[in-house]
């Protein structure tokens, strides 16, 4: 595919070339970010889904099982010297936290990912002379057992270990399910530090974009939970992302019930609970040792009294140990002998 270069001496449209391009920017090692990154990577100017002034924040594409799709990456070198991009296709997923990211490495053909349906032709190695815009061609060609739904995926351009990805929203024409779980909901922490840990799962075959709402029940009636609200988080086809949610009005005592309720466009909706015990343990932990202290301090007592009879022995006259014996008088004998 031919490669088309297109000097550009407007200083402002490149400083917006740079900016749009950030957005984009894979990150990568610390020695690689630099002051001034020398090129950018953006979808060639177009209509489908353009920007004010004809920027694109990512590429679209839509078609049948088998289809050949089109579209153009926009190369810009914005330094003195020439620059040689490599370019690949790429799959893109959520990490476990719920950030989006590619492969690390180009799929092999036939590996069934959407990273592997690119095709750069000759463009797969660019060189861009200096102050120079490059235009370069790329297809996408959809298998035909392709399944319908959200095929996430980005265009990658490479060179001396620096990283840019465009994203591909790239989709099989078809029925679309929206579909999710709510699963491993738990209470962790406790105070001003208690968060709500859940894992959401898309079952379904399109990106959801979830709002969350969060709904806890005591021993005495509600809790203040968390209301309705956006999860920072573009969930993909068939991942699962673990997730907290701050809980700053966790009670300190109390048993609590807490129900996660997840719904997305398209119909999505799911819940799950758990509960959870909230208990003041340092208090608690106070009172016991307040509760052991006393209870030994009675048990000494009783000891000490309890070797004080023991000691004193039993009475002479078999009475209760510890009192004095009771004394009797010895009896008057008559004397005998006396004269008359």
């Amino acid at each position: 595919m031919p490669v088309l270069h297109t000097p550009r001496r407007d200083v402002r449209l490149l400083l917006v070339l740079l900016a749009a391009a950030a957005l984009h920017t894979v990150p990568a090692a610390p020695a690689a970010a630099a002051d001034e990154p020398g090129w950018t990577a953006e979808p060639a100017a177009g209509t489908a889904a353009a920007r004010p002034g004809g920027a694109r924040p990512y590429f679209y594409l839509e078609g049948a099982p088998a289809a050949v799709l089109e579209d153009s990456l926009a190369l810009t070198n914005t330094t003195d010297r020439e620059r040689t991009i490599t370019l690949r296709g790429a799959d893109a997923h959520n990490t476990a936290d719920g950030a989006l990211a590619v492969r690390p490495a180009a799929p092999a053909p036939g590996a069934g990912g959407a990273g592997s349906w690119f095709s750069f032709g000759a463009g797969a190695t660019v060189k861009i002379p200096p102050r120079t815009r490059a235009v370069v061609p790329f297809t996408v060609t959809v298998p035909p057992a392709a399944p319908p739904g959200d095929h996430p995926a980005a265009v990658i351009a490479a060179e001396a270990g620096r990283e840019a990805g465009v994203r591909v929203h790239l989709r099989v024409s078809g029925p679309a399910l929206a579909a999710l779980t709510v699963e491993d909901v738990a209470v962790r922490g406790r105070g001003a530090a208690a968060v709500i840990a859940y894992t959401l799962v898309n079952r379904g075959n399109v990106t959801l974009a979830p709002a969350l709402d969060i709904r806890a029940e005591g021993a005495f009636g509600e809790v203040p939970g968390r209301g309705p609200r956006a999860v920072p988080v573009e969930l993909l086809p068939g991942r699962r992302v673990e997730l907290t949610e701050p809980w700053p009005g966790a009670p300190v005592l109390d048993r609590v019930r807490v129900t996660v309720t997840v719904t997305a466009p398209g119909g999505a909706e799911a819940a799950a609970s758990a509960s959870a015990w909230f208990v003041p343990w340092r208090a608690a932990g106070w009172t016991g040792l307040g509760l052991l202290g006393l209870g030994g301090t009675a048990s000494a007592a009783l000891f000490l009294v309890r070797g004080r009879r023991l000691r004193r022995g039993p009475a002479a006259d078999g009475g209760p140990p510890g009192e004095p014996a009771e004394t009797t008088p010895a009896p008057e004998h008559e004397l005998t002998g006396a004269s008359r």
